[in-house]
């Protein structure tokens, strides 16, 4: 038989403390960052899972239900998150109908339970240009959380419809210019 070990990794605690620092605590004392493992963060998908027999590939079982699986890739790689308060998933009752799928005749929640103490979510991988692996170092951690949270405080400087019509109006202005020089 063939049994899958997951490689998994703890974030030193000068990158835990320095994360903590830098984006503060929620409401439970919890850190607002967090640095995670890909394989260590694994999250509830509910739904149609089929296990395959590693060796053949052939169908063992299919069940309905919900099963804890990895939530970030690439798996080898540290990832940042960022604590989201419960509010941000809407009530109970709007993440129950929201996430239902339905099975076979089934209810299925996809995402599993309401998430009542909130939620950790993606904010940055830890990688190079080319997708390779960088080590998580603490002044790192503590830069990109400084400059999440000051993202954040920052006042949006231009709306999507601004953006779009600056646009439209370089759009016209090119095509006014090219106009003129292919008529001359």
């Amino acid at each position: 038989m063939i049994q899958v070990l997951r490689e998994t990794h703890e974030a030193p605690a000068t990158v835990a403390h320095r994360l903590a620092r830098a984006g503060g605590r929620n409401i439970f004392g919890e850190p607002n960052f967090r640095a995670v493992w890909g394989w260590n963060r694994l999250g509830w998908i509910g739904g149609r899972w089929t296990d395959r027999d590693p060796a053949t590939g052939s169908v063992l079982r299919e069940t309905i239900g919900l099963r804890l699986a990895p939530k970030y890739f690439p798996l080898n790689r540290w990832h940042i998150e960022r604590w989201c308060a419960p509010e941000t998933y809407g009530s109970p009752e709007q993440w129950a109908r929201n996430t239902l799928e339905i099975e076979d005749g089934r209810n299925v929640p996809a995402l599993g339970p309401y998430p009542s103490r909130g939620e950790y979510e993606h904010v940055f991988t830890l990688e190079d240009p080319r997708g390779n692996f960088l080590q998580l170092t603490p002044t790192f951690a503590e830069r990109l959380a400084h400059m999440i949270e000051s993202s954040r405080a920052a006042p949006k400087l231009q709306s999507r419809e601004s953006l779009y019509r600056r646009e439209a109006a370089r759009d016209r202005a090119y095509d006014t210019w090219a106009d003129q020089v292919l008529s001359r």
